[in-house]
């Protein structure tokens, strides 16, 4: 993979010449994306800017966020051809960064849960998880140090385990989804996937103009609360094995650990997590659906066709529920710096008929909470799994410092 970190310090040393960098990218997507298939489309001619702290960083961006220089077409025949007038502003915060855009990465259509053509880098027989399957295949696979994904239940935190890589899904609105293709107002939110921790948080810090999202040189070790899951069901034995490696890990580098038993009303947001999706995606579709209804990708047309009854009363006490698990998992963090859980089942499953359940991600992102992927283990066939650092809302810095701590800690 590559580090956009190590590329970072390079070309500040004048080791690196942005422009090299850039063309490392565009010769990986060219001897790797016809056996991957990350890349919806992308610029053979990519070229670096001058400046900026991201000079020199090719960038990949989900294909459900407009950009003015290649089409957006969501994964759906419905918008093949469509071309924005404009960046999103995360789009353009990248580039006024210094990175380069380098191309269009795959995405299950409108971000749901009809799979793309896409292979996992790591075992061309499974999946790379969804819906941003694109951009953490990408990253993985040494084509980009950076990509943007979004996620509405598990569509960043899920793929970056499949795939081994890091990812962050921030706060709630810290990055806009203005010019991003809406699925559920509530819950959407964009991401970033990188090699390692320190580089999705230097991609997040240099987008933002916030410095304290960089990891400090030495992190003081966290007080960790483990979070099991036990509502969403039992995990298979390497997710059960990450999340206890991670822990051991951590505890052995200093940090505290312990077993977190949460609330009932928290275990309630996610049952109730599907209520809230569903309503919204209803009226964000509402023009694909009611209009290009046999245009309409199967598997995401089935789910509107089986939630078309929800009702305002069942998502108002859904969004009651929201509110008190947000304020039932505040108070936890009194007791402990960041929860560490699951990212997913376990690894990717076989085949490219499903792109993975999300039951262990949806909760967080229903929480508005910052959650960090940290790569673990290698399971069977090659195959990764990771789990999720997750800090109050507001805290993108603790989580990413203390997800850099296990990262730390599991390398010793």
């Amino acid at each position: 993979m590559i580090s956009l970190a190590d590329f970072q310090a390079r070309i500040e040393q004048g080791a690196l010449l942005p422009d090299a960098a850039i063309g490392q990218s565009r010769e990986a997507i060219r001897a790797q994306d016809n056996a991957i298939g990350a890349f919806v489309r992308h610029d053979p001619r990519a070229r670096a800017q001058t400046a900026g702290p991201l000079r020199g960083i090719a960038v990949g961006i989900k294909d459900i966020i407009d950009t003015a220089d290649f089409p957006t077409e969501m994964g759906a025949a419905i918008y093949r051809g469509h071309q924005p007038r404009a960046d999103a502003p995360v789009v353009m915060a990248l580039k006024q960064a210094g990175a380069t855009i380098i191309g269009k990465t795959t995405t299950t259509a409108f971000a749901a849960n009809d799979p793309t053509a896409t292979v996992n880098p790591r075992n061309h027989a499974h999946t790379p998880g969804g819906s941003s399957s694109g951009s953490a295949a990408a990253v993985a696979a040494g084509m980009v140090s950076l990509a943007l994904g979004t996620q509405t239940g598990g569509s960043v935190i899920r793929p970056a385990s499949f795939c081994g890589v890091a990812a962050i899904k921030p706060s709630y609105r810290l990055l806009p989804t203005v010019g991003v293709k809406c699925f559920s107002w509530t819950l959407d939110t964009v991401g970033l996937f990188g090699a390692g921790v320190r580089d999705v948080a230097l991609g997040l810090a240099a987008m933002t103009k916030r410095t304290d999202l960089v990891v400090p040189s030495a992190v003081p070790a966290p007080r960790i609360g483990m979070v099991t899951q036990a509502f969403a069901g039992a995990p298979e034995p390497s997710g059960a094995e990450a999340l206890q490696r991670a822990a051991r890990a951590a505890e052995q580098a200093g940090a505290t650990v312990r077993e977190i038993a949460v609330a009932d009303v928290i275990a309630e947001a996610w049952r109730i997590h599907p209520d809230v999706q569903e309503f919204e995606a209803h009226q964000s579709l509402a023009w694909e659906y009611g209009q290009n209804y046999e245009a309409m990708p199967p598997l995401l047309r089935g789910r509107l066709d089986e939630s078309k009854g929800g009702t305002p009363a069942e998502y108002d006490a859904a969004m009651d529920v929201t509110l008190r698990a947000r304020q039932a998992l505040a108070g936890i963090f009194d007791e402990v710096d960041v929860l560490l859980t699951l990212s997913a089942p376990g690894a990717a499953p076989k085949g490219l008929t499903s792109t993975g359940d999300p039951r262990y991600n949806r909760l967080w992102t229903l929480m508005g909470v910052p959650c960090v992927n940290v790569p673990t283990l290698v399971a069977e066939a090659g195959l990764p799994v990771g789990v999720t650092v997750i800090a109050p809302f507001g805290g993108d810095a603790k989580a990413l410092a203390a997800a850099s701590f296990v990262e730390d800690a599991l390398g010793k």
